[in-house]
């Protein structure tokens, strides 16, 4: 097999972005775009650092960032499993991108940006949750942001189909990971209850 080693080869194969790929790309978030990220309840944070890259998704009951001025934004971090993969990249290299789904619409819109941690107590207040707050938040300084195109989530049919049925669970794929030193059937009738108590 051969492989693609250079980008004339690359860009042959596929032409020319046309007007409208081009001209949807802004440094800001404008009204409109400001509006369908507001409405966004999951995004998919990329990042990347010594160790590799990393793709986390993050949701929220209600939006998923909060709108600090036109050109950044502030993602709450949650606790989950502390293993810390996309702040340990974020600390160690900025660069990150976001995939803002919106459920029922196969718009995606895409930010690229250099993000920061912080743990100021003002801010993690202001996504207080049943009392908690997040222990960080992440706060991404918009360079682009734009619209992606549809044609992925219209051919995977993402909103029109389950497919979830006789997929392993959680505790399944982690006893096999750990040739049964964890997981397993004890593992998956205990998550509800972990769950509630670690939502926020």
């Amino acid at each position: 097999m051969e492989y693609i080693e250079d980008i004339e080869t690359l860009e042959a194969l596929y032409g020319s972005p046309g007007a409208p790929a081009l001209r949807k790309v802004l440094d800001h978030l404008s009204p409109l775009y400001s509006h369908w990220i507001a409405t966004s309840r999951f995004v998919v944070l990329t990042t990347v650092g010594p160790g590799g890259t990393d793709g986390s998704p993050r949701g929220d009951d209600g939006p998923v960032v909060t709108q600090l001025d036109a050109r950044t934004l502030a993602l709450p971090d949650w606790r989950g499993n502390n293993r810390l993969d996309s702040l340990r990249n974020i600390v160690a290299d900025g660069r990150v991108s976001l995939m803002f789904m919106v459920s029922g619409s196969n718009t995606v819109v895409r930010v690229n940006g250099q993000a920061r941690l912080t743990a100021d107590e003002d801010l993690r207040a202001r996504f207080e949750q049943k009392g908690r707050h997040p222990a960080t938040v992440i706060v991404i300084r918009v360079a682009e942001v734009y619209t992606q195109c549809a044609r992925a989530l219209i051919r995977a049919g993402l909103w029109s189909r389950d497919d979830a049925a006789g997929l392993p669970s959680v505790g399944e794929i982690l006893a096999e990971a750990s040739r049964g030193e964890e997981g397993g059937t004890a593992y998956d009738e205990a998550w509800s209850e972990r769950a509630a108590r670690t939502m926020w």
